[in-house]
């Protein structure tokens, strides 16, 4: 028998593995979680809603099929959480608002394919509201806060999913990614996270792709649970799927770099470990130099940022927190010509500095996890641009649509999560992962573990 912390320090393959083969049950894995939500939770506020009694009720019919001997899916009795942007059947979803409280009769699509895969959802993901930030901090809940440190962010928007499996409430977590939302909070929690190609995933309302910048993607602690649930949300119609990523080696390839941002200073630490990945990329064959810095202003984004934002459907606005208030207010004065020409405009600049590079390297996030609560009592323009360094590596590829993940590069000095971006281009999904599959054999990042995570 398993202890419990032997079960959490598994992957969810693994997890499933065992499941399918009988030597744990589904239901057992789900009393685990819960133990550890119920113990947790109240000081990280990843979670905002936990399915208690649906889980164990779901855990219990996963475990009735395996009885049976049934044709298993992939991740058959393994527990995740859906970010509180996603719509799951028969509860609500409040977006990480006090403005609007919406319940819903259908799982959408994304959802709908997770569940399809074998997962058991235990409950909701804290969100910044409706995704606007960075940070995890909305009015409807205490700060979600970070395993590795409680008194720093997570990062947003997809906080509580980064939180919540970097602490061991969960194997593996649904994200989404607009800015850097994904990448983000897995460089901070010390994790793998994979903003897939703008056409890859479906998009969970049916939404056309083309008109929005963020897509849905997994944050876990292997590449192999990721690259699994990809092709899970991805409905594995892309080609080629990204779990031939995990067996497929690429190359030689063009791989260029950069440490520098006109938004913040990479501080050393962070270098060095940028540089000893490098040397991994090098020493592997490929083609590795140092390139320009990435191209993109602040200036040049917040225009399509608020414009995106103005589309939110704002229920009750008076009760929308000052930073959103602001990106909508002003989004709402934008033509949508003006800014499809602009968007046009940065993707093409975007596609003028990538040259012919096949990837490109960067830190994922050039600065530490805030404190919580540093962009209170700012003005909601300096809360943004505050915040938007967090996002100087990140936010120019969702508006290219490449695909993008963070790769864990162990602490800093102050025992503070660092993280590495691989991007290629678009389509290349597979790609990353088969990199990425390179530096997690020679950079084992699942030795590192947050304190809660042990505790």
């Amino acid at each position: 028998m398993l202890t419990s912390h032997e079960l959490i320090s598994l992957s969810a393959l693994e997890q499933a593995r065992l499941i399918a083969r009988g030597e744990l049950t589904s239901a057992e894995l789900v009393e685990t979680y819960l133990e550890r939500i119920k113990r947790l939770n109240p000081s990280l506020m990843a979670f905002v809603s936990v399915f208690e009694k649906e889980a164990r009720r779901f855990a219990a019919e996963k475990d009735a099929l395996v009885k049976a001997k049934k044709p298993l899916p992939a991740f058959h009795g393994v527990p995740i959480g859906i970010k509180d942007m996603n719509f799951v059947k028969w509860h609500v979803s409040r977006f990480g608002s006090k403005s609007l409280t919406i319940p819903s009769p259908i799982d959408d699509r994304t959802v709908a394919s997770l569940r399809r895969a074998g997962f058991v959802i235990l409950g909701k993901m804290a969100t910044s509201e409706f995704g606007a930030l960075p940070i995890t901090e909305p009015d409807i809940h205490e700060p979600t806060r970070n395993p590795f440190n409680l008194n720093y962010t997570p990062g947003g928007s997809s906080g509580g999913s980064g939180a919540a499996v970097a602490a061991g409430l969960l194997p593996i977590a649904h994200g989404s990614d607009g800015g850097g939302s994904i990448r983000i909070p897995a460089s901070f929690c010390h994790l793998y996270g994979i903003k897939p190609s703008r056409d890859l995933v479906p998009n969970a309302y049916g939404l056309k792709i083309s008109e929005v910048l963020y897509t849905c993607g997994p944050l876990a602690r292997t590449v192999a649970d990721a690259a699994a649930m990809l092709d899970v949300i991805t409905g594995t119609s892309g080609s080629p799927t990204a779990t031939s990523g995990l067996t497929h080696r690429h190359g030689p390839l063009r791989i260029r770099w950069s440490t520098r941002t006109h938004l913040a200073e990479v501080g050393a630490d962070l270098q060095k470990a940028v540089k000893r990945a490098l040397t991994v990329l090098r020493d592997d064959g490929h083609d590795v130099q140092e390139g320009a810095d990435p191209v993109g202003t602040v200036e040049e984004f917040l225009p399509i940022w608020q414009f995106l934002m103005a589309q939110v459907s704002l229920v009750r606005r008076q009760h929308t927190q000052a930073p959103t208030k602001w990106l909508v207010d002003a989004g709402r004065l934008l033509k949508a010509s003006d800014v499809a020409a602009r968007q046009a405009a940065f993707t093409s600049r975007i596609s003028e500095w990538w040259g012919d590079a096949d990837v490109w390297v960067t830190p994922t996030v050039p600065v530490e996890p805030l404190p919580i609560g540093a962009l209170s009592g700012l003005s909601p323009e300096g809360a943004f641009q505050h915040a938007a360094r967090l996002g100087a590596f990140t936010a120019i590829f969702n508006l290219s649509g490449q695909p993008a993940v963070n790769i864990p590069l162990g602490l800093n000095s102050n025992a503070l999560p660092m993280g590495l971006q691989l991007v290629a281009r678009c389509g290349n999904d597979a790609l990353l992962v088969s990199l990425s599959r390179l530096l997690e054999q020679a950079l084992p990042w699942r030795q590192v573990t947050s304190p809660v995570f042990n505790s």
